[in-house]
């Protein structure tokens, strides 16, 4: 074979590239904009940095976050991402006003109104239907079934959400604890262990309280080696 013809052969795709093109061009939608790719992305980081504790990483995260949903100009994408990290405080059992999503409430969807209501453990009346589906039986009930709620976040939300209603008995606290602990989470396991140690105090269980405080210097790291 020859120089010329060599250089006249048609050179060919990389496998990957090629995929990539012929799903495109079959599927017909337009590429995800890369606002959505970045918001996405930067929210799950700050939600796994929130929960185990890291607070820097958790607060760069959410400001790229906000940054690349506020480009949209669009209030109800960013009053979600505010959501999002006020119900992750409600999980950790930090119930201070949820200040970033106020500013945005008028411009909020009604589903979005209602969560966070939600979030401050107030009765919702018929608005219980606009809820996130695992949410709508835990804001109904006068004493949640946190176990039965699937997603292990989701769960912990509503068992916050319970506490700050004044609705959480021992049953949603051991449920909470059991879920954070299975996950990892630090920041809730150790707020939900706290909690746990009180009512055992208050319930005169001395034997609980103390095997409880033993779990809190463990996940801290305050529990000295032998």
């Amino acid at each position: 074979m020859t120089a010329r013809a060599t250089s006249a052969r048609p050179r060919r795709l990389p496998a990957v590239l090629l995929a990539v093109l012929v799903a495109s061009c079959a599927s017909g939608k337009p590429p995800t904009a890369a606002w959505q790719m970045d918001a996405s992305s930067a929210l799950e980081r700050f939600r796994q940095a929130y929960l185990t504790g890291a607070d820097r990483w958790a607060a760069a995260e959410f400001r790229q976050a906000r940054e690349a949903l506020a480009s949209t100009g669009d209030a109800t994408q960013v009053a979600r991402a505010e959501l999002t990290r006020c119900a992750l405080q409600v999980a950790a059992l930090q119930f201070d006003p949820c200040a970033g999503f106020e500013p945005l409430r008028a411009d909020a969807g009604a589903p979005e109104q209602a969560y966070a209501t939600y979030l401050t453990g107030a009765p919702l009346g018929p608005q219980a239907g606009l809820l996130p589906p695992q949410h709508r039986a835990a804001a109904s009930s006068a004493t949640p079934a946190i176990q039965d709620i699937q997603d292990p976040l989701a769960r912990l939300v509503a068992a916050g959400v319970a506490v700050r209603g004044g609705r959480a008995g021992p049953e949603v606290v051991r449920a909470a604890v059991d879920t954070a602990s299975e996950r990892g989470w630090r920041r809730p396991l150790l707020a939900w262990l706290g909690l746990q140690a009180r009512q055992a105090d208050l319930a005169g269980d001395e034997q609980l309280a103390q095997q409880v405080r033993r779990r809190i210097d463990l996940v801290s790291g305050s529990a000295k080696p032998r």
